[in-house]
Protein backbone atom coordinates (compact mmCIF):
# COMPACT_ATOMS: atom_id res chain seq x y z
CA UNK A 1 0.00 0.00 0.00
CA UNK A 2 2.72 2.37 1.03
CA UNK A 3 4.58 1.66 -2.55
CA UNK A 4 1.29 2.69 -4.34
CA UNK A 5 1.17 5.33 -2.35
CA UNK A 6 4.81 7.01 -3.14
CA UNK A 7 4.09 6.01 -6.66
CA UNK A 8 1.04 7.99 -6.91
CA UNK A 9 2.44 11.14 -5.24
CA UNK A 10 5.67 10.84 -7.15
CA UNK A 11 3.47 11.03 -10.65
CA UNK A 12 1.20 13.49 -9.30
CA UNK A 13 4.62 15.92 -8.29
CA UNK A 14 6.16 15.14 -11.75
CA UNK A 15 3.16 16.49 -13.46
CA UNK A 16 2.96 19.60 -11.32
CA UNK A 17 6.93 20.12 -12.10
CA UNK A 18 6.49 19.43 -15.61
CA UNK A 19 3.54 21.77 -16.22
CA UNK A 20 3.98 24.09 -13.64
CA UNK A 21 7.47 25.28 -13.79
CA UNK A 22 7.64 24.54 -17.43
CA UNK A 23 5.66 27.69 -18.33
CA UNK A 24 7.95 29.74 -15.38
CA UNK A 25 11.03 28.93 -16.89
CA UNK A 26 10.64 28.76 -20.56
CA UNK A 27 7.33 31.01 -20.82
CA UNK A 28 7.70 34.58 -23.03
CA UNK A 29 5.19 36.33 -20.97
CA UNK A 30 6.28 39.53 -18.79
CA UNK A 31 7.67 38.46 -15.36
CA UNK A 32 4.36 39.22 -13.01
CA UNK A 33 2.75 36.67 -15.00
CA UNK A 34 6.07 34.43 -14.25
CA UNK A 35 5.52 35.08 -10.70
CA UNK A 36 2.23 34.77 -10.19
CA UNK A 37 2.27 31.02 -12.15
CA UNK A 38 5.29 30.33 -9.54
CA UNK A 39 3.53 31.44 -6.61
CA UNK A 40 0.00 28.90 -7.72
CA UNK A 41 2.93 26.54 -8.30
CA UNK A 42 4.56 26.39 -4.88
CA UNK A 43 1.13 26.69 -3.25
CA UNK A 44 0.32 23.34 -4.96
CA UNK A 45 3.01 21.95 -3.75
CA UNK A 46 2.44 22.73 -0.24
CA UNK A 47 -1.21 21.58 -1.14
CA UNK A 48 0.14 17.58 -2.53
CA UNK A 49 3.00 17.36 0.91
CA UNK A 50 0.12 17.68 3.29
CA UNK A 51 -1.81 15.57 1.38
CA UNK A 52 1.15 13.31 1.46
CA UNK A 53 2.11 13.22 4.72
CA UNK A 54 -2.05 12.70 6.06
CA UNK A 55 -2.30 9.69 3.66
CA UNK A 56 1.41 8.24 5.09
CA UNK A 57 -0.09 9.19 8.61
CA UNK A 58 -3.01 7.47 7.40
CA UNK A 59 -1.60 4.49 6.13
CA UNK A 60 1.04 4.13 9.27
CA UNK A 61 -1.88 4.34 11.67
CA UNK A 62 -4.08 1.15 9.97
CA UNK A 63 -0.73 -0.49 9.85
CA UNK A 64 -0.70 -0.91 13.99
Amino acid sequence: MRLLLHAIFIIVLALVTFFGLGPVLLADGSSTERIITAFIVFILYAIIVFFYRKSLQSVNNNRK
